[in-house]
């Protein structure tokens, strides 16, 4: 459904180490990639979702803007890791007026922070009727009278903070996401079939997050403190260089023959630490929901192609792995878009796509 132009938004992902800027245009012919880029950020800017230097990185998303002469100052952005909680909770079924007024002492039991400390939201998954109609599909006993709701808490001064950053960088804040929601999205706009039971693994710099949905709905998700600036640190410690050295050794850009096995050992913990992390949360999923299977992982983040993870993520689950291309149902100009460059940021591109699908005023 075409989304009118003054309720579009731009979407920007603000990551630690750099931020990437996507703007579609939801034409009546379809969703048309108007504006895609990124711009790099320097080390300690943004620390685990803490915004450190707030002028440096207002100046970076306003280089971005200039750069590729954007006009529309509504944005959607994301925050993840430890200022937010995504719960699914059951809760005695009640209209939504009831809800309103009741949720903030019903979150209090779910929140490990002080709940005035916090935003709160909410999605209704399922009523307390279509619960049971599931339960009875399935053969299983009903949960009448129960409602299956998604509850989202933020932290009340990490969201200032972004809400400060976009004012500062002379933006309007029209839409606060979750990383994971916003990768769901760009998933299922991508997807030739969205509909079973899927993974999302999304590996950036410092944030390992994972979502488990079935059918368009979130069953369980978390974000741990793994990314590649794991690989980073150890090649800093190990051959004694600086960050941007260290970066380039990571990607391949410098190479070290005579550290080839050291840096092997390097790149191979911590991706054997990734997996286990993976396969953890699987395990988790499989204890809580013994009737669901995933039927596959896509994988996501600019971290997730570092050599040897896919191929030993697949050997550990057993479980076929893909990458996921937040691209492939967006309609690409090839005189304006490069194909090979698209392909090569795709990785990197799944938040910034999954928040420039949202619009103002939607939930």
């Amino acid at each position: 459904m075409a989304v009118p132009k003054k309720n579009q938004v731009i979407g920007l992902d603000i990551g630690s180490q750099s931020i990437k800027l996507v703007e579609i245009d939801h034409g009546k012919k379809g969703r048309i990639l108007k504006n895609f880029g990124i711009i790099g950020l320097p080390p300690d800017a943004i620390v685990e979702g803490s915004i450190k230097e707030m002028e440096i990185v207002a100046s970076a998303i306003k280089t971005l803007y200039r750069n590729l002469k954007i006009k529309n100052k509504n944005v959607a952005t994301s925050i993840s890791g430890y200022s937010v909680i995504v719960k699914k909770i059951e809760m005695s079924d009640r209209d939504e007026s009831e809800l309103e007024t009741s949720i903030q002492s019903e979150a209090e039991q779910y929140i490990p922070f002080d709940i005035n400390d916090v935003n709160l939201d909410y999605d209704i998954l399922r009523t307390g009727a279509e619960t049971t109609e599931n339960a009875k599909e399935k053969g299983e006993k009903s949960a009448s009278g129960k409602m299956e709701v998604m509850l989202v808490a933020a932290k009340k001064d990490v969201v200032e903070d972004y809400v400060s950053l976009l004012q500062l960088s002379g933006l309007n804040p029209a839409v606060l996401d979750v990383d994971a929601f916003a990768l769901q999205n760009a998933f299922e706009a991508s997807a030739a079939e969205p509909e079973g039971c899927y993974a999302l693994v999304n590996v950036g710099a410092e944030e390992l997050g994972i979502n488990a949905i079935k059918d368009g709905v979130s069953m369980f998700s978390r974000d741990s403190s793994y990314g590649g600036n794991q690989i980073t640190e150890a090649i800093m410690s190990q051959f004694d260089v600086a960050f941007a050295e260290a970066e380039k050794i990571k990607l391949g850009g410098e190479k070290l023959e005579k550290e080839k096995s050291a840096l092997e050992e390097i790149f191979t913990s911590v991706i054997t630490e990734w997996v286990q992390e993976i396969k953890r949360a699987l395990d988790f999923l499989a204890t809580s929901y013994p009737d669901e299977n995933i039927q596959k992982i896509m994988l996501s983040g600019g971290s997730s192609r570092i050599p040897g993870f896919r191929k030993y993520l697949e050997l550990e689950t057993n479980l076929p792995v893909e990458e996921l291309n937040p691209f492939a149902n967006l309609l690409i100009n090839e005189k304006v878009f490069d194909s090979k460059y698209l392909s090569y940021m795709a990785s990197q591109a799944g938040v910034a796509v999954g928040l420039a699908l949202r619009s103002i005023g939607d939930k």
